[in-house]
């Protein structure tokens, strides 16, 4: 069965980093491309990063230059570094497949990140 566990989220100042984890279990992990997705209370939850099995990288504008994700295939996870974070950063930050091998099933708890002074 296909599991995403997120962590590193947490409390950090403007300006600050985080690098979030996600640790995938139950699949043939190299095989998928992975994105990181945010959701801000009483916002719909939207794509921020993603990498494809190859390392191709795309970015949303809005990260593009703070935020760098990555992935060892060889640990089943994927990383979301998040330098100089905004207050419009906030939210509870996922990681899934992308593309067609989403599935809404997948959606893990997911790891709180908060900016503030």
């Amino acid at each position: 069965q296909v599991q995403f566990v997120e962590s590193g989220g947490g409390l950090v100042q403007p300006g600050g980093s985080l690098r979030l984890s996600c640790a995938a279990s139950g699949s043939i992990f190299s095989f998928y491309d992975m994105g990181w997705y945010r959701q801000a209370p009483g916002k719909q939850r939207e794509l921020v990063a993603d990498i494809t099995s190859s390392g191709g990288t795309n970015y949303r504008d809005s990260v593009k230059g703070r935020f760098t994700i990555s992935r060892d295939n060889a640990q089943k996870t994927v990383y979301l570094q998040m330098n100089s974070l905004k207050p419009e950063d906030p939210a509870v930050y996922y990681c899934n497949r992308v593309g067609r091998a989403f599935r809404a099933e997948y959606w893990g708890q997911g790891t709180q990140v908060t900016v503030s002074s």
